[in-house]
């Protein structure tokens, strides 16, 4: 028998109480043991769970129990989570955890840890929910040069982006609407930011190549600014927009590493990627592109990938799984400004066909975008590909000539 606690009964937390209790005799058979939780810490009271006397208030009687091999961490954000998990690894435990923002924070310090208290930190859950894809690429495309990472990860902003593009509905109602079914919180920030996908994007790229990529070095937008204007201007181009997380290796050994809105065209694999579901795309060199698609959220989903881990972790106790990465620093993330890219742009003048005149002379070329019921004086164009920071200088000099910038957005090559 393997002793396990879990820190956090919230909703990932009773879910995975859930799945490990209502499913014994399948965890027992694959797990090749039978997995019982010890504690479950919470600072609130459950008297009507099944597992009443389990709870417990006190993070030491879990850290000084000798007997408990593996801590499940699902209760979010970096403190305490940081300190708790740190100190369970410390003391040779192994830690499973779903908190995408303690790995994307710390996640070199603790896997650097784990590897010298030869225990495991797993963290399949902190990406995409109930979508494998930390063990895909450590294991299954581990034989791949990884190309490019590309990939919807919030499943909230997909759902309001998605309703902005099939039901005409405005930026603000649909956040209410996803406010309203539960897929977002009374705060958003965290989704509509941008924030959530970074998170995700720089643990996939720790992964992926072998460096710590973290959240401040990722330029990061969200979907704010996107308005129906934009989305049907997308549509007039023959594509989407979707919040996109990305990154790419330079050819100097860096990485590009970004979170933004970018217009995908409709072939694209991620372009039918709706609702609350997300899309990860991953290019290898030797398999091409494999994407991975599910809901990337949601109690069952990500408990499941949770207890997968667990299992993993039972199975690996005298054996250490090679799951790791290295510091990063400071300058392995290059500048967003100098990747080429071609932008979309929608712009407002008095006369729309002489702001469409002045920004072809300002680059060389464009390709301009129409649509029906434009405002007045609204234009849209496509620059050619260059530098993103040259893109920016030449707008500059448009806005000097009377122009008014409302929006760009990057076209991605996906």
């Amino acid at each position: 028998m393997v002793k396990i606690a879990i820190m956090g009964h919230g909703t990932i937390g009773s879910g995975v109480v859930e799945v490990l209790t209502s499913h014994v005799e399948s965890i027992t058979k694959r797990a090749k043991e039978e997995i019982r939780i010890q504690y479950i810490l919470d600072l609130r009271d459950f008297p009507d769970s099944p597992l009443a006397d389990r709870f417990t208030k006190s993070f030491d009687t879990i850290l000084q129990d000798p007997e408990i091999l593996i801590v499940v961490e699902v209760m979010g954000g970096l403190h305490p989570a940081y300190d708790y998990v740190k100190s369970c690894l410390e003391a040779g435990k192994s830690v499973v955890t779903s908190n995408k923002e303690l790995v994307a924070a710390k996640g070199a310090e603790l896997l650097k840890i784990a590897r010298d208290k030869n225990v495991n930190f797993l963290f399949e859950a902190s990406v995409g929910g109930g979508i494998p894809i930390i063990r895909p690429i450590s294991q299954c495309l581990a034989a791949n040069d990884v190309i490019e990472i590309s990939g919807i990860l919030n499943g909230t902003t997909n759902f309001i982006l998605t309703k902005m593009i099939n039901e005409d509905m405005s930026f603000e109602d649909a956040l209410s609407l996803a406010q309203q079914l539960g897929y977002a919180e009374r705060n958003p920030a965290a989704d509509i930011e941008g924030h959530d996908a970074c998170r995700k994007i720089c643990i996939l790229a720790s992964l992926a190549y072998g460096k710590h990529v973290y959240p401040d070095q990722v330029h990061t937008e969200g979907i704010t600014n996107i308005s129906l204007s934009d989305v049907k201007y997308a549509d007039a181009w023959g594509g989407v927009i979707k919040l996109i997380g990305e990154v790419s290796k330079t050819q100097d050994g860096r990485l590009q590493c970004i979170v933004c809105p970018m217009l995908i065209p409709r072939d694209s694999q991620l372009a039918n990627v709706d609702d609350v579901f997300n899309g990860i795309m991953v290019r290898g060199d030797a398999t091409g592109d494999v994407v991975f698609y599910g809901k990337g959220a949601g109690k069952l989903p990500t408990a499941s990938a949770v207890v997968a881990d667990v299992i993993d972790c039972v199975k690996h106790l005298k054996a250490r799984k090679y799951l790791f990465w290295e510091d990063g620093g400071k300058e392995y993330v290059a500048d967003y400004l100098d990747k080429e890219v071609s932008l979309y742009v929608r712009a407002k003048a008095e006369d729309p066909d002489e702001l469409c005149q002045k920004a072809e002379k300002t680059f060389g070329e464009t390709t301009r975008l129409l649509r029906k019921d434009a405002e007045p004086g609204e234009a849209a164009f496509l620059t050619p590909v260059l530098p993103e920071r040259k893109i920016r200088e030449k707008l500059s000099v448009l806005e000097q000539q009377g122009i008014e910038i409302l929006n760009t957005i990057r076209l991605s090559d996906f």
